[in-house]
């Protein structure tokens, strides 16, 4: 006989389906996506509290369990209705609640006790040959609509789940009739993926059989019943439903998405605190080294427009600039107005460095301009244009503070001859980045208070009385 499982899955097969709603159920089913995206991130939120509270108490808090399982339940009904299953015609209901009277239900026994070693590894370790077959069923990425996030990838990346729901619903569009066969062995697969979800998301600490259960009810199991002349023990006492209306579920959706942000603002926190801590002893913060060369006269940067009321942010934020420039012969560079440098290169062939040249070091990121032939232009230093420059042998470093205008950049050899290689680097102070970390992690602590405090209130909402 099978062994009972915590997770009872059920489905009943519509005797009428219509040949053509499959093909707009995606659309009717929008609402009920865009619900369930905030029900997964408080249930996942809702898990990672449930796992320390499993772990310090070995018990499930039982208005977090009763959440997650009408998460579960919300999901299996819109996966039915739409291409989870195609199974049944009648609109899902916007409830975490069990509905008796719709062909698709489930349930989780909620645990008495669970164990608090167990929890350690049971999501991650235990679960992984699960895992693989899940991943056979429903494609490399789990389909929300099958217990998980949504994959969208290729049709082929469905998994078999997918294929064989495609498969009825084009049996479906000709003959009015789903293939029972087909129904049997999806409903086999998706309870195997909602045993799987289950003992991952800690709500059991039943081992999720290697069984493939297949049809609309659960198999029958004599696990629970007592043998010949033994005395049945007495179930312990059940505890009443928690009240999990609409106000109650809007406000954990609430606290759990501001929980789930506070963890996004918590770790661009850590990295711009990272990249600050990465400043050189002279207090800049520089790209590395990165060659570019060209049979030109000069390499020319893209114009940086600097306009409006961000100037004033953007000189705060940015600080100094420095551009360092290297070769084996005197170099210059210089910042000039966009105008007065394309009227100085005019008739010259130059390369213009897209950004790219700094973010891989690809000398063919660099687009050659200008009319090639034409005489060397006059000897930079000596134009009298320049905002800033420098210019000699060795390395050169331009410091630069931001001002308003259209400028550009100009790395040319000192004496304007043709054919110019330079290891380049950009940097700034970045005054600003440092307020910038510290207001993150303020907005995280206000965040995950907010969460905290709304993700309680719903709790203490929902409790039974």
């Amino acid at each position: 006989m099978a062994e009972r499982s915590a997770v009872r899955l059920t489905a009943t097969l519509d005797s009428r389906l219509s040949r053509w709603l499959w093909l707009v159920k995606w659309i009717l089913a929008l609402p009920h996506y865009f619900v369930l995206v905030f029900l997964w991130i408080a249930f996942f939120v809702l898990t990672v509290v449930a796992f320390f509270a499993i772990l310090f108490t070995g018990r499930y808090p039982h208005t977090i369990f009763e959440f997650n399982v009408g998460v579960l339940r919300w999901t299996w009904r819109v996966s039915y209705y739409a291409y989870g299953a195609l199974g049944t015609d009648r609109y899902p209901p916007f409830t975490l609640h069990d509905v008796p009277d719709y062909p698709a239900r489930l349930d989780i026994a909620p645990p008495q006790r669970l164990s608090r070693g167990l929890v350690l590894v049971k999501w991650w370790l235990l679960a992984i040959p699960h895992y693989l077959v899940v991943a056979f069923f429903t494609g490399p990425g789990i389909e929300m609509a099958s217990g998980t996030w949504e994959d969208s990838g290729p049709a082929l990346d469905w998994g078999l789940i997918g294929l064989l729901v495609l498969f009825a619903a084009v049996a479906l569009l000709f003959s009015a009739r789903y293939p029972r066969g087909v129904f049997d062995f999806v409903l086999g697969m998706q309870r195997w993926v909602y045993r799987v979800v289950a003992y991952a998301a800690l709500m059991t600490d039943v081992y999720p059989p290697f069984r493939l259960d297949q049809g609309g009810d659960e198999p029958a199991s004599t696990r629970d019943e007592p043998a010949a002349g033994a005395v049945e023990a007495k179930p312990p006492a059940a505890k009443r439903p928690a009240r999990w209306s609409a106000g109650p579920v809007f406000l954990m959706a609430a606290g759990a998405l501001a929980a789930a942000l506070a963890l996004g603002t918590l770790a661009a926190a850590v990295a711009i605190t990272a990249v600050d801590r990465s400043r050189g002893s002279d207090g800049y913060l520089s790209t590395d080294l990165e060659r570019a060369s060209g049979a030109g006269y000069a390499l020319v940067s893209e114009e940086a427009e600097i306009r409006g009321e961000g100037v004033e942010f953007l000189r705060d934020f940015l600080g100094t600039v420095r551009i360092t420039a290297r070769d084996g012969k005197p170099l210059f560079v210089g910042i000039g107005p966009r105008a007065e440098v394309e009227r100085y290169l005019s008739g010259v062939p130059y390369e213009r460095i897209t950004h790219t040249v700094f973010s891989r070091g690809d000398e063919r990121d660099l687009v050659q301009e200008g009319e090639p032939g034409a005489t060397a232009p006059p000897r930079p230093e000596l134009q009298p244009f320049w905002a800033a420059k420098t210019a000699g042998p060795g390395t050169q470093q331009l410091t630069w503070d931001v001002r308003e205008g259209e400028w550009t950049v100009v790395v040319m050899n000192a004496d304007a001859s043709p054919g110019i290689t330079a290891d380049l680097r950009l940097g700034a102070t970045l005054p600003g980045i440092s307020g910038i970390a510290t207001g993150l992690y303020v907005a995280t602590v206000v965040l995950l208070g907010l969460g905290a405090i709304l993700i309680v209130l719903s709790i203490r909402l929902a409790r039974p009385e």
